[in-house]
């Protein structure tokens, strides 16, 4: 169809003169139809109607099908293809398919790159106006549609209709394969790449792949720095809102979800769903190379890095690599000296939050996890595990220069030290030093008069064990130490 008259604003061409001239009001912001109702204004009367039709509910045109209704015939026309299939619009550059003629126009815009839509307040541009308008709401803070359940207010109206689905409890997308069920049809597409595992959205830094394209964003975010979503409280930054809105909890000590087999709460659904697991003790995410089994799959995701090797963050200081983002964030405070957590009962401070509550145990006396061989309890899971070597005779723990094997990781490190003959725990009294804590600790009982090791066959004291040991054979000789 010719085309010849070309709009002076935007370039889009148009059949007749008088479609030119409509085209072109828009530009003018030109809107003579208005709502009685609420004022609203419109560049033609059908936009009007469908308007009216939408607010006093009515919607005529049925579909046959799933009995949806319409505003519009077009509308349930479009809708039918879904049921049918018939996608006539076809990309010449990718082969994809649409069911109309407008969408297949916008995706054009992916393959030109072309954005012709510019926000005046931060030059961002879009492939829509209609992108365009909604982005504007971030600025002016608008949100027009509010929920009648709970009165929270949203800039789109499909957000809205997407969140009434959590009052209604209704997920209507089913996945195939594990009949999980979603919101959201997107969710259930992006839920099926786990069992299909296609990853179709690829980081252009590092290669690494996503099943979703939020993913891939948030990811790309740590090449970048950018972290635009700032704690009001203590400046503290993050990549996505969820995680801001989860840390912001922690100020108002809000926990409002709650397990109902040991009453813990949780500052989020994720989490709590997660612990359950605890308690079922279901391990579905699988390693593909020993068999080990998971929880979660960000466990599964960090404990493959085991077997490929591989160590996608690197420490600016020092170029130190490390396969997961909080070993990496534990090492930085070695360079910055910072020990932001605090205990509140001695005013230690520690590098972690892990490293706090285990040192919190210590003034409460709280030890969770026992034995089922001796009984005896311990303050963490990983000493437990540590002892449990005792008992099975595995030492899992191999020094790299002789080959020599520990059943606990602190054993190994005390260990190393014999082939460095490095001496790094110094005493501030007279400069000697040690080649483990607890050796300079004993140390300084020396200097402090603190004689903690009591002979139990004539309550004389020392302050080294090693004293003690030397003190027993006394008694030894004189035949009096029994066993």
């Amino acid at each position: 169809m010719e085309m010849p008259y070309l709009s002076s604003e935007c370039g889009k061409c148009l059949s007749t003169k008088g479609l030119l001239n409509r085209h072109q009001a828009g530009h003018r912001g030109l809107r003579p139809y208005k709502c009685s109702e609420c004022a609203r204004g419109f560049l033609l009367n059908k936009y009007l109607r469908r308007h009216q039709t939408l607010n006093i509910g009515e919607k005529p045109y049925e579909c046959t099908e799933c009995d949806k209704v319409f505003i519009t015939k077009q509308n349930l026309m479009n809708h039918q293809k879904l049921h049918t299939g018939e996608k006539p619009y076809e990309c010449i550059e990718c082969n994809k398919a649409f069911i109309r003629k407008g969408q297949l126009i916008q995706h054009y815009k992916v393959h030109t790159g072309e954005k012709p839509y510019e926000c005046t307040e931060c030059n961002k541009s879009f492939f829509r106006n209609r992108n365009l308008k909604l982005h504007q709401k971030v600025h002016t803070g608008e949100k027009p549609y509010k929920c009648s359940e709970c009165d929270k207010a949203f800039s789109k109206i499909e957000n809205l209709m997407r969140h009434q689905k959590i009052h209604t409890g209704e997920k209507p997308y089913e996945c195939t394969e594990c009949e999980k069920t979603f919101i959201t049809k997107n969710r259930a597409r992006d839920h099926q790449r786990i069992h299909t595992g296609e990853k179709p959205y690829k980081c252009s830094e590092c290669d690494k792949a996503f099943i979703a394209k939020q993913h891939l964003i948030n990811h790309q975010k740590f090449h970048t720095g950018e972290k635009p979503y700032e704690c009001s409280e203590c400046d503290k930054s993050y990549i996505t809102k969820g995680k801001l809105t989860r840390h912001q909890k922690i100020h108002t000590g809000e926990k409002p979800y709650e397990c109902f087999e040991c009453k813990k709460t949780f500052v989020s659904n994720d989490e709590l769903i997660q612990h359950h697991k605890i308690h079922t003790g279901v391990k579905p995410y699988e390693c593909t190379e020993c068999n080990k089994a998971f929880i979660t799959q960000a466990s599964l995701r960090r404990h493959q890095t085991t077997h490929t090797g591989e160590k996608l963050y690197k420490c600016s200081e020092c170029s130190k690599a490390f396969a997961r983002i909080d070993y990496l964030t534990i090492h930085q405070a070695l360079h910055t000296g910072l020990r932001p957590h605090k205990c509140t009962e001695c005013a230690k401070a520690f590098k972690t939050k892990s490293g706090l509550s285990q040192h919190q145990k210590v003034h409460t006396g709280e030890k969770p996890f026992k034995c089922t061989e001796c009984n005896k309890i311990y303050t963490t899971k990983n000493l437990l595990m540590q002892h449990q070597n005792s008992h099975t005779g595995e030492k899992p723990y191999a020094c790299t220069e002789c080959n020599k094997t520990f059943s606990r990781l602190d054993c190994l490190k005390v260990h190393h030290v014999v082939h460095t003959g490095l001496k790094p725990h110094k005493c501030t009294e007279c400069l000697k030093a040690f080649k483990t804590k607890w050796e300079l600790t004993e140390h300084l009982n020396i200097h402090t008069g603190i004689k903690p090791y009591e002979c139990t066959k004539c309550d004389k004291t020392f302050s080294t064990n090693g004293c003690l040991l030397q003190h027993k054979k006394v008694h030894l000789k004189k035949n009096t130490w029994l066993y």
